[in-house]
């Protein structure tokens, strides 16, 4: 367990707003009061079970690590359970089993109940996807033209396939965070309020929303069940129970009477809140991070003739942790291929979201450095300097451009450049198949290599968001300015090396907790503390530190070669992986 409290005796006349985020691997929770300070957070980790291409997941754990979470943030705050004003949740977009009593049903090849939940990251379902790519369906459009394994219609599919007794037992699918709605509210009627805002499964509301876009009334949209009968999957819709749900809401709505009295009871594994509390419908993580920074911008020179309107239009939030998510809104449909959506209201209402991604970031740099033969040492080095592993290669890579006499630090890296798509790639080039390449490596395993190792994926990873902003600008986007949040928000030099590879100013919110502060603005919504969703995130949003790119022309031609070599990395293994397909028909 972890904690974290900015005033250990706040002073409170106003509401209390409590977060909720389930992350890849952990739960955190975290107050806000009604300027969108953090009053204190704590975090519980996540089990998680990784065999190959499968990774899994318990909903029962899960609901144990929340209720510690929230409880201990509670306490950190010194804010009782009757004084939270409402409650609202992020989730990573990953797929729930339940039978017909909300008990778990496996997802695993080895059956074991416990794991019920397929990871977003599980890539167990790369020939579902193909299969489903290959009906050309228009749905597919809403997705940058091609389902990922990520998403979960493949996953589906991949469960009815390989798994029969579990998909007989099934009584409903869900994603993780309309899951933990279902659980706040405890029966099974709560879902008639709940939002499958999820990559695969929102896009296929698109054709209908599509229709009723004059009136842009979301309760009257739903599936395209013409698709699931296409893909094979037409039993989850038939007859007057649909196992993925029906009925859709905003972001924020409020969802049913709010916490039951089992999810609210003070005991173990439960919540101490009080009942009734008011729930807000959910957001995927990536979405709440995104209403919990869009709105923190100081007053821009770009955006100062612009009405608010445009200038959101003009911002790209990326959300970085285990894997990045760049999303950008827009007023009106915008078609990208390898980019998912465009998706009516899925995380602003009233506005369009494409959503690009990076599969692997933070557990690419992990993954790096953690195999590396010097990272023993170097874990040891930064723990006896209590620092982190990043700070210390942050510092070594600083002496060793003091030492070279390098002009700037980038450069350290002109002899290794790296590919970051080690888990495939999700946008813009959508090509799941897609693996990384690290060029320029020696014998050399010191410490100084790693630092350089490091520096070359930072900036890979740099310019796959680089070409994810030009790709949408390219289709319509006018991005000029970015706003990050996340773990990897909190490395200076992964966002310097960002700014200066896109030539963008990155704008860092107050709060660093902002996929924290996007899930209690969900539930500040849904108890009527504010008209809308905007508005709260105007009222609870606000701007920090901005990093501006570099204007030294050296450094703006540097990365332009790099990037150059980085687009020609991709170019090159497909041309490989054709020459080798060939080789072996």
């Amino acid at each position: 367990m972890t904690s974290a409290v900015n005033d250990p005796t706040p002073s409170r006349s106003g509401p209390v707003f409590l977060g909720v985020d389930v992350g890849t691997g952990s739960a955190r929770a975290g107050l806000f009061d009604e300027s969108g300070k953090l009053l204190g957070s704590a975090s519980s980790p996540i089990q998680i079970w990784k065999d190959g291409d499968c990774v899994e997941q318990s909903s029962t754990d899960i609901w144990h690590a929340i209720c510690a979470a929230v409880k201990s943030a509670c306490s950190l705050a010194k804010v009782a359970g009757q004084e939270v004003t409402s409650l609202g949740f992020a989730a990573t977009c990953s797929l729930v089993a339940v039978d017909s009593d909300g008990s778990p049903v496996s997802v695993s090849w080895n059956g074991d109940s416990r794991r019920n939940i397929i990871v977003w990251m599980d890539h167990r379902a790369v020939k579902q996807a193909e299969k489903i790519n290959s009906c050309n369906s228009p749905v597919l459009q809403y997705c940058g033209g091609a389902v990922s394994p990520e998403m979960q219609p493949p996953k589906l599919l991949w469960v009815k396939e390989n798994l029969q007794e579990s998909w007989s037992m099934v009584f409903r699918w869900m994603d993780l965070s309309d899951w933990l709605s279902y659980r706040y509210l405890g029966s099974a009627n709560a879902l008639l309020f709940l939002i499958f805002m999820m990559f695969g499964h929102h896009s296929l509301l698109q054709s209908q929303i599509q229709k009723n876009e004059k009136d842009r009334d979301m309760e009257a949209c739903g599936w395209d069940d013409d698709f699931w009968e296409e893909i094979g999957l037409g039993d989850l819709i038939d007859g007057h129970h649909a196992k993925i749900g029906r009925s859709v809401a905003f972001p924020g709505h409020p969802l049913g009477s709010g916490l039951t009295p089992a999810a609210a009871k003070a005991r173990n594994f439960e919540l101490d809140l009080v009942e009734g509390t008011p729930v807000g419908t959910s957001l995927i993580d990536a979405h709440a991070g995104g209403v919990g920074v869009m709105a923190s911008v100081p007053e821009l020179a770009s955006e100062a003739k612009e009405d608010d309107e445009e200038a959101i239009c003009r911002r790209m939030v990326l959300v970085c942790g285990t894997s990045t998510c760049h999303m950008a809104v827009s007023q009106s449909k915008l078609f990208i291929p390898g980019v998912w959506g465009p998706y009516w209201s899925a995380m602003v209402p009233e506005f369009w979201l494409t959503e690009g991604g990076q599969s692997a970031t933070g557990a690419l740099l992990d993954s790096i450095i953690e195999n590396h033969v010097a990272s023993p040492s170097l874990a040891n080095r930064a723990a006896s300097r209590n620092i982190s592993v990043f700070e210390l290669l942050n510092s070594i890579l600083e002496s060793m451009t003091h030492e070279k006499k390098s002009s700037f630090l980038a450069a350290l890296t002109e002899d290794v450049h790296v590919l970051p798509d080690f888990h495939g790639n999700r946008s813009p080039m959508a090509d799941p198949k897609a693996k990384g390449i690290i060029c320029g490596l020696t014998l050399d395993t010191s410490e100084q290599q790693l630092a350089l190792l490091y520096l070359a994926t930072l900036q890979g990873i740099a310019y796959g968001t680089r070409h994810i902003v030009e790709h949408c600008n390219a289709h319509g986007h006018k991005i000029e300015t970015l706003l990050a949040c996340g773990g990897l928000a909190k490395n200076p030099l992964f966002l310097q090396q960002h700014a200066d590879i896109i030539g963008c100013p990155i704008i860092l919110p107050r709060e660093n907790e902002s996929v924290l502060l996007g899930a209690a603005i969900l539930g500040a919504v849904a108890a009527k503390k504010y008209s809308s969703l905007i508005d709260a995130m105007k009222a609870l949003n606000a701007a920090g530190q901005v990093i501006h790119p570099s204007k030294d022309p050296k450094v703006k031609k540097y990365h332009d070669a790099k990037y150059s070599i980085f687009r020609g990395l991709y170019e090159q293994q497909v041309s490989q992986r054709s020459l080798m397909s060939q080789a072996l028909s």
